[in-house]
């Protein structure tokens, strides 16, 4: 199976495509993008495809992230990756941002799991919120999926250790320090890595991790109904 990963979620705009029996990318490109993802992300495509032998009709499934995230950043990823699905006549199945910033350390079991650490993604959400998911010390669901203040995060850490992942996660390492908790955060996992939306992509089952946005809460922009112009 060979599959296109798509990530918009958040400061970055990326592809890759991975193939099952390969444990690295056939293809990628990534960019760092607080903005604009609408205007870089199908042109970016269209890079990585190219470089694969077969292009678009070489693909099995699409895989793109759907939060929590930036409202826009995922309404652009989940439109080009179900239009991709619809031309190409393959499924789109969805990964969320919390998921693939754990799986990595998921799969550095001897580190972390394997030593008692409990694992947690931690996602700026603004206005001292985080998006935030753990999983406990036998790799369970410990917290799922939900935006909460990031004193409260600390709190679920419990006792530590705990490794975290994701933007907000050197600033929940740093108030559990405070705290006398043990909590790192591991190199290079501040941003979720296309390599795994593709991989958590290729073991989804598309009846079930369907391409729809996982926003925990609404948009920041509300109708402000007290300065509405009166119907005539």
């Amino acid at each position: 199976m060979r599959i296109l990963a798509i990530d918009t979620a958040l400061e970055r705009c990326a592809a890759c495509i991975m193939a099952d029996d390969s444990p690295e990318p056939l293809a990628q490109e990534s960019m760092d993008l607080a903005r604009g993802h609408a205007e870089a992300l199908l042109p970016l495509v269209e890079r990585v495809v190219a470089r694969v032998e077969g292009g678009f009709e070489s693909l099995d499934r699409v895989a793109v992230t759907v939060g929590p995230g930036s409202y826009t950043g995922l309404r652009v990823g989940l439109s080009a990756a179900r239009a991709l699905g619809l031309a190409c006549g393959i499924p789109v199945v969805g990964v969320t941002t919390l998921s693939a910033l754990l799986a990595p350390l998921l799969a550095a079991d001897e580190d972390y799991l394997g030593q008692g650490y409990l694992l947690a993604a931690a996602i700026d959400a603004r206005h001292g919120h985080v998006y935030f998911q753990a999983l406990s010390q036998d790799g369970g669901i410990a917290v799922p999926p939900v935006l909460l203040p990031l004193a409260e995060a600390v709190r679920l850490l419990g006792s530590g250790p705990a490794a975290l992942a994701g933007s907000a996660a050197p600033a929940v390492a740093a108030a559990a320090a405070s705290q006398g908790l043990r909590a790192v955060v591991p190199e290079g996992h501040i941003a979720p890595q296309i390599a795994w939306v593709a991989s958590l992509g290729l073991v989804a089952d598309p009846a079930h991790a369907l391409p729809r946005p996982l926003y925990l809460r609404g948009p920041d922009a509300q109708p402000q109904d007290h300065m509405r112009l009166a119907r005539r």
